[in-house]
């Protein structure tokens, strides 16, 4: 296959940005080479606003040909959760045609070489980054994210975490040297010398299957950390938001075909309704990784059944508040309203259970009772959510039924707090739009225990009542040994239970956030520094990005000579 770029060029494209993620892994230090800003495209061959718009607008109603071998059929149906109905159809595949021949380009991907795949996937993630206007939209009516939140977190969040698993990939293949010369003295006799040569080795197909609520931000660092270590990558996207990967394993072919490699080293798995191929794929033996963000139920059956297969989830937990006390009553309040609200608390990241003392907390406004402070609490996202063109761009859309028939069940749990109502979106009459709801639980009693102990996905959280602090800490240790925790979050002024908290999260093996007051939330983790999950507790067995997260997708295999 003739080369379009070749490997000198991209390595002068991209070098320069791969040592920066590498110096940024390093340190922790906040860095990222993609604009959060929408008016900072439309130059250097980037899509603006508008033009973003006007391609997105194009792919309606259109057919996807990626020119994939083995099609057998045209298969689509997605419906935005705005009531948009993109009509978008997709490659249907045969697998027995399309596995072995995304198998037959592996051997020149790995033979290329940790650097060169590496500046590879960079222009893929350079040329995704050209098109984020057009991805923004993509993602935000097959996720039911407003369009800031679809441009930011599907656009340039996502690249960043794309380019930071690359990084990761990069650290790890190179850890060692290509080449070794041997020698072991012997005494009188002559030494011992070899040459010793170390080859990193993909493990085989990698499958990404594909989330509802963030088809790029989650699925792109498997994405690139599988291809960056050799493999070949399956996507398999959730039925319900195909586009935003479909697109994206289209601008991974054209790539790959430009820089000379085999373009079947990337290739999408689309399914007609029902079919529920992920099971299917999930046991094929030339699966050899797999990467999942969905629910419990179907990660944990991955991991107890896909045995031929490296593993990495991302499930679900029952992320905890513990809300002792706080020097900033008002700055404590408005960032967890903001934290419940985002998105319409349909992130993996979102609290559900506010742990509250019920004889109250120490505020810089003075003491607080339990009640004082679920009602205040209340009050702070009616304020924020008040007029409804903010929430709007807050809440987005509901996105799928039973997020909805969640929210509907959450007021027979408990009393209501906070009430959740409807709001209209003037520009998408179709959407559904729904205010968080917030529930008052008793820590102590047996019958409430299901309902905080338990997952409830969407716009849902409980206040619960708690004899002291350190009962929250036992509750928040047996919620994260047993459900998982994805994130963990507390306010205390006293360093004593400061430390008791940190503790549980040290020994439970779940990320802590102390004290935001501010502008960063609970919810929200930045590439480059902050860890997504820990795989360490049962919310996830992987962590965004680490380099366990991409070390075993490829074994070193040795040759040896004498000299």
């Amino acid at each position: 296959m003739t080369a379009a770029l070749s490997a000198h060029e991209l390595i002068a494209r991209h070098r320069s940005t791969l040592d920066q993620a590498l110096e940024a892994i390093r340190t922790r230090a906040y860095w990222s080479p993609h604009p959060e800003h929408p008016k900072a495209y439309g130059e250097n061959g980037s899509l603006d606003m508008a033009a973003g718009k006007a391609a997105f607008d194009a792919l309606l109603g259109s057919r996807l040909d990626l020119g994939q071998p083995g099609t057998d059929d045209w298969v689509g149906g997605e419906t935005s959760p705005y009531g948009v109905d993109l009509g978008v159809t997709y490659p249907h595949a045969d697998l027995d045609v399309l596995l072995p021949a995304m198998k037959a380009g592996q051997r020149a991907w790995r033979d290329a070489g940790a650097e060169q795949r590496a500046v590879v996937c960079l222009e893929i993630l350079k040329r995704i980054s050209d098109r984020t206007h057009e991805f923004a939209h993509a993602v935000m009516h097959t996720s039911g994210q407003a369009f800031m939140m679809a441009f930011q977190a599907g656009g340039p969040h996502a690249q960043d975490r794309g380019l930071e698993a690359v990084a990761y990939a990069y650290v790890e293949q190179v850890r060692t040297p290509d080449n070794a010369e041997w020698t072991k003295p012997q005494g009188k006799r002559d030494p011992l010398a070899m040459n010793k040569q170390f080859t990193p080795v993909p493990r085989g197909i990698a499958l990404m299957i594909g989330c509802n609520t963030f088809p790029t931000w989650n699925g792109y660092p498997g994405l690139f950390a599988s291809l960056a270590t050799g493999n070949a990558v399956l996507v398999k996207p959730h039925p319900r938001a195909v586009l935003p990967l479909a697109l994206t394993v289209q601008v991974a072919r054209e790539v790959l075909a430009e820089t000379g490699f085999d373009p079947n080293l990337v290739a999408l798995a689309a399914e007609r309704p029902g079919e529920g191929i992920a099971k299917t794929l999930a046991l094929r033996p030339e699966i050899r990784i797999i990467d999942y963000t969905g629910s419990t139920e179907f990660g944990d059956w991955l991991e107890a059944n896909a045995r031929q297969a490296q593993v990495y989830t991302e499930k679900a937990g029952v992320n905890t508040v513990v809300v002792h006390s706080t020097s900033d009553y008002k700055g404590m309040l408005s960032n967890l309203a903001f934290s419940l609200s985002l998105y319409s608390g349909q992130m993996c990241t979102t609290p559900q259970n506010l742990l509250v003392p019920r004889e109250g907390i120490s505020t810089d406004q003075g003491p607080k009772s339990y009640d004082e402070v679920v009602a205040d609490l209340a009050k702070s996202v009616d304020g924020l959510l008040g007029d409804d063109a903010r929430a709007n761009a807050l809440l987005g859309a509901i996105v799928n039924p039973d997020v909805k028939a969640r929210l509907e069940a959450a007021s027979g749990l408990g009393e209501v707090a906070l009430a959740s109502r409807e709001i209209t979106n003037p520009d998408f009459p179709g959407a559904v739009v729904r205010t968080p709801v917030i529930v008052k639980l008793d820590g102590a009693k047996p019958d409430d225990e299901a309902a905080y102990m338990s997952e409830c996905f969407g716009p849902v959280s409980f206040a619960v009542a708690v004899d002291s602090a350190a009962d929250a800490a036992e509750l928040l240790r047996r919620t994260v040994r047993e459900k998982g925790a994805m994130t963990v979050g507390a306010y205390t002024t006293d360093p004593e239970v400061e430390q008791t908290v940190q503790e549980v999260c040290l020994e439970e093996a779940a990320q802590l956030s102390l004290n935001l007051t501010g502008g960063v939330y609970v919810n929200q983790t930045a590439a480059f520094s902050d860890f997504h999950g820990s795989g360490g507790n049962p919310a996830a067995s992987a962590a965004l990005c680490d380099g366990a997260f991409v070390a075993n997708r490829f074994r070193v295999v040795e040759v040896r000579r004498d000299a």
